[in-house]
């Protein structure tokens, strides 16, 4: 039986870890001590890394676990990525004997331009290209360059289990409220990921239907967000991809 768990690093990071009961993945293992805790505690034989971008938060133990678990690391085509065994591109698929895990591979270039996302087993681990009702900024990408992603996103199934590598949630809301916030299923959100945060809980994951319902990203096709993007933008008919640029512009100049 697989059982997929979210171990928190650093301040707000979530490690991603299938396991079997006897063999372990782990995905963007950025401090590698909260996953080697894990693996003595359970018993567990780490066999694969999975790296979703270059950032050091999420590449930061590459090297310590393939030196102390012999485990392979698979992830995108960069120099920049340490320890890696195996280099993986959209459209690719990963096949683990131990413990049992299949998933196809996306390319999801925008937060950074070798970002990929893994899809299987009901569940989305999509790194820093969908947060808990938000996305990631565009450190390398284009506007068109995410939503494309995000459309790729965008065509799973409703039950998709997002899997984020943040705990970003209850700010992510804080920001949508300020261009949706007549949006009755985003003030439900939010009313149960406070409650969820209080208790010291994750709000993830999250099911691509609610990110669908109350995530301004990921509804740039949406008549509500194209009109805030019109108005933003002075412009009366804007393409999605442009709907998706005055999203995040707006988010970038509300965090400033």
């Amino acid at each position: 039986m697989l059982t997929l768990i979210s171990l928190p690093a650093f301040d707000d990071n979530y490690i991603w870890v299938w396991h079997d009961g006897r063999h372990a993945v782990a995905v963007d293992p950025g401090d590698p001590d909260p996953l080697l805790d894990f693996l003595d505690a359970n018993r567990l034989t780490l066999s694969a890394v999975l790296i979703t971008h270059h950032h050091r938060d999420h590449t930061g133990g590459n090297v310590l676990l393939r030196q102390r678990t012999g485990c392979a690391v698979y992830a995108p085509d960069n120099p920049r990525i340490p320890a890696v065994t195996h280099v993986l591109r959209g459209g690719d698929k990963l096949n683990l004997a131990e413990p049992g895990l299949h998933f196809d591979v996306l390319a999801t270039p925008g937060h950074t331009l070798d970002h990929i996302s893994y899809v299987g087993h009901g569940c989305l681990f999509c790194g820093d290209t969908v947060f808990g009702c938000g996305c990631g900024k565009l450190f390398e990408g284009t506007p068109e360059m995410m939503a494309a992603s995000l459309d790729a996103i965008l065509s799973l199934p409703d039950a998709t289990q997002v899997c984020c590598a943040h705990e970003y949630t209850l700010t992510n809301i804080a920001f949508a409220k300020t261009i949706d916030g007549s949006n009755p299923a985003l003030l439900e959100r939010e009313r149960e990921d406070r409650a969820l945060r209080a208790q010291n809980r994750p709000t993830l994951p999250s099911s691509l239907a609610r990110e669908k319902a109350t995530n301004p990203f990921l509804r740039f096709h949406d008549p509500d967000m194209t009109a805030f993007a019109a108005a933003y933008l002075k412009c009366p008919h804007p393409e999605p991809s442009e709907v998706f640029g005055a999203i995040r512009a707006a988010k970038d100049a509300w965090d400033s």
